[in-house]
């Protein structure tokens, strides 16, 4: 059996986004609460019957949280331009090589907007 397993992650952030133009509102220092998906997926062993367990994937993503929560992201190493799109693979990248199942990790900038990366 193939399964695919979401925990969700929440943290407070201010940035500002360098490369849009000149006047563009996001250009300017604003924040947000994120939200980011951590996405296992494989083979459930069947004598087990379970993928992971939620809590490894807690353990494995609340360093990530601490290291984002109330920080202005462009001064994190790797994140001078903290895009949705580069903050998914930054957190990707930190937690495939604790998390081997990881498939995608979300990135939910507001209500309405998100990024999905897969590592590719």
């Amino acid at each position: 059996m193939n399964v695919r397993l979401t925990k969700s992650f929440h943290f407070e952030a201010a940035h500002d986004l360098p490369t849009f133009p000149d006047g563009h509102k996001c250009r300017r220092l604003h924040g947000h609460s994120f939200r980011f998906d951590v996405i296992v997926e494989g083979e459930v062993e069947p004598e087990k019957g379970y993928l992971i367990d939620y809590g490894d994937i807690k353990a494995a993503a609340d360093p990530v949280v601490r290291q984002l929560d109330h920080y202005y992201l462009n001064k994190i190493d790797g994140l001078a331009n903290p895009t949705s799109e580069n903050l998914a693979k930054w957190i990707f990248d930190r937690l495939h090589v604790t998390l081997p199942q990881l498939s995608a990790i979300v990135v939910h900038e507001t209500c309405t907007s998100a990024c999905e990366y897969r590592g590719k």
